[in-house]
């Protein structure tokens, strides 16, 4: 007898644990950039990037600037979002699977196609939603096979990995070519009067940096170099379209009763010499890799708050968002409500993993790993998978986030007592 999938029961849980639901359930839409630092936006002070958009948003929603995603690298972090689950939760964990250069075309094609299991072996928001009526719209990145895989009712993305599929093929045209495949979506649930769920994660300000003409020539005066300049108009191209959403919204009447969640995948130091990330950014165990700005924004029901002082995690996104559409998490979500301030004030510390873009093994996530890091207060540690021989050699880091925010000024031989004492915490959440 053919098992049945853990979100069929992840989906059972929240439809059996829902509490009384609201007569008219919220629309979510989460806005996800992609590969974008957590400084660069107006509203948290970068001196030239314009970001008008994210920045009404932010002044309108809870914000936490102390934003955090597990990982720095864009597949598991995804992953994470439609989940609520650490990577090593859902197991996926890297953007490639093994035998890229192992084995036969063929044969790697297979081991591509077999990681699509994973999403499906665990619970996603649209599967959680559908059974409230939620439609469900996928644009933009996504890795996980197509739309339907990962349990939208609509979407973009094809994912045949023998046609182009990989992290996101047609679905990646949104934004940068316009907005109409979701605009034609919130049309089409307006009409039908049913709730909507959105995924709107543009390829944007993800290389390749192509900004229009206007704001390149804009940013090249005031930029230290070309590549920089592009990649500071991306960002706020990238903004224009987040505009353009928001305002179809209220155009359409319907922004009191949606909550938007914004969320970046991972950070992004631009290389002022060439056009790729700088260090201590994307796939490092660094606050320019997984630090990023959170928002909720729900009128009438959320306290808008730029909240500069509490921790955030990406694995309360989905908490969060079935907390407001009347349902509970499933027993394995980690992640906080943060509609819950009690629970988000007696919170002190958040995890995090990192692991390798090409993924070890297929089903376990230990051999993928590269450091572990918690952040308890103003103190961060990282500790090396050093089971691994590619990181026996790599130090345990410990630093002042706030007396030391580029991470320069490594505590650990200074303070081996709280070194131990967080290395515990680690332990507690998860020892591989």
């Amino acid at each position: 007898m053919r098992r049945m999938p853990r979100w069929v029961w992840g989906v059972m849980w929240v439809w059996v644990a829902a509490t009384a639901s609201a007569k008219s359930p919220p629309n979510v839409v989460m806005i996800i950039s992609d590969d974008q630092a957590w400084t660069d936006y107006g509203f948290m002070g970068h001196p030239h990037i314009q970001t008008p958009a994210l920045d009404k948003l932010a002044a309108q929603s809870l914000t936490f600037t102390r934003g955090y995603v597990p990982d720095s690298l864009c597949r598991p972090s995804l992953a994470t979002m439609a989940t609520g689950l650490y990577p090593h939760q859902h197991r996926i964990v890297g953007n490639d699977p093994p035998g890229k250069r192992e084995l036969s075309k063929a044969d790697y094609l297979q081991n591509r196609i077999k990681y699509l299991d994973h999403i499906t072996d665990v619970p996603t928001l649209p599967r959680m939603l559908q059974p409230l009526g939620y439609l469900s719209h996928q644009s933009g990145k996504w890795w996980e096979g197509s739309y339907q895989h990962g349990g939208f009712t609509h979407g973009m993305t094809h994912g045949d990995r023998t046609k182009g599929g990989r992290h996101g093929d047609l679905g990646l045209k949104i934004g940068r070519q316009g907005m109409k495949e979701v605009f034609d979506f919130i049309d089409m649930a307006t009409t039908e009067d049913k709730p909507f769920f959105i995924w709107y994660a543009p390829f944007m300000p993800h290389t390749p940096h192509t900004p229009p003409k206007e704001l390149f020539e804009k940013y090249m005066k005031v930029a230290p170099s070309e590549s920089v300049a592009k990649y500071w108009a991306m960002c706020e191209w990238f903004d224009q379209t987040c505009g353009q959403l928001l305002d179809y919204l209220d155009e359409k009447k319907v922004s009191d009763n949606t909550l938007v969640v914004y969320i970046c995948d991972n950070g992004w130091i631009q290389d002022p010499k060439a056009n790729n990330y700088a260090p201590k950014s994307k796939r490092s165990q660094y606050d320019g890799g997984t630090r990023t700005p959170i928002m909720f924004r729900w009128p009438g029901h959320i306290e808008p708050k730029m909240d500069m002082t509490h921790l955030c995690s990406e694995v309360d996104l989905a908490p969060t968002i079935l907390a407001a559409c009347g349902l509970k998490p499933t027993p394995q979500m980690q992640g906080l409500n943060v509609m819950d301030s009690a629970a988000v004030d007696a919170r002190k510390a958040i995890f995090g993993e990192i692991l390798e873009h090409d993924i070890v093994d297929m089903n376990e996530p230990s051999p993928s790993l590269k450091w572990r890091w918690v952040i308890d207060g103003d103190m961060k540690l990282i500790v090396p998978y050093t089971e691994r021989d590619a990181m026996k050699s790599a130090p345990v880091e410990l630093y002042n986030l706030t007396a030391d925010p580029l991470e320069e000024d490594n505590l650990a031989k200074d303070k081996p007592e709280l070194v131990k004492q967080l290395t515990a915490k680690l332990d507690a959440w998860w020892k591989p």
